[in-house]
């Protein structure tokens, strides 16, 4: 595993510092690794959210909607799950 050395302002040091405290880390490196790894995985869901609209964009005009049609098929499918609708 390779070392990498932070400086960090007194505030964050502190704001780390707790959050050790409260046991869920073990370490400041658990803490940065954990950040880390939200970081990954936001950007990783935020590429897959524009990717999604990008391809809706691509995919050209829906058409009209109609929203009497929208909701009888939502009734629909509420009353096939159960639901009282």
């Amino acid at each position: 595993m390779a070392t990498m050395n932070i400086s960090l302002p007194d505030l964050m040091k502190e704001w780390v510092a707790t959050q050790i405290e409260t046991g869920r880390y073990a370490n400041s490196s658990d803490y940065v690794r954990d950040l880390i790894r939200r970081d990954q995985e936001s950007k990783a869901q935020q590429e897959a959210l524009q990717a999604a609209i990008t391809t809706g964009l691509e995919s050209g005009n829906a058409g009209p909607l109609d929203m009497e049609e929208v909701k009888r098929k939502g009734r629909e499918k509420a009353r096939s799950a159960g639901l009282d609708v």
